[in-house]
């Protein structure tokens, strides 16, 4: 009988946990960001997940040269192509939102706090923020279809 009980009690868990990457994994793909002008490709390295541009609508600027991260606080890190940037870094899955990252604005060179969330299969909600969430911005991404 006991053993019965623990054979029952490890498929649960097992499902349970199956269940609980997949849903983790959802965002996983290409999304548009809000004002349609970039693609944000989201990856997971690890139990991390992370985002970089892969696609802008204006790839160059002035001179036919690639768009730079000009406006980058780091003046190593102004030379480098903004398609490949990683806007997103380290967000983790917690029941139903990816929490604990920041987000990268290469408009303003600016990172925040970010907090991440699965409105439907094709919508992304980004809620970036200084101290509290209740001082933010938020984005709604629509996924890319492939």
């Amino acid at each position: 009988m006991k053993k019965t009980g623990f054979i029952i009690l490890f498929l649960l868990s097992t499902f349970f946990l199956s269940a609980q990457q997949v849903q983790a994994d959802a965002i996983l793909g290409t999304w548009l960001n809000a004002t349609g002008k970039g693609q944000i490709q989201i990856y997971k390295t690890g139990n991390a997940f992370f985002g970089k541009i892969v696609w802008l609508k204006e790839p160059n600027g002035p001179g036919g040269n690639p768009k730079l991260d000009t406006n980058n606080p780091d003046p190593l890190l102004r030379s480098k192509p903004i398609i490949g940037t990683e806007v997103l870094r380290n967000f983790h899955f917690d029941t139903d939102q990816w929490t604990g990252g920041r987000i990268y604005d290469p408009q303003n060179g600016k990172d925040y706090k970010c907090i991440i969330k699965l409105k439907d299969a094709q919508t992304l909600s980004l809620r970036g923020y200084i101290g509290v969430s209740l001082f933010g911005r938020t984005e709604v991404w629509t996924r890319v279809k492939k």
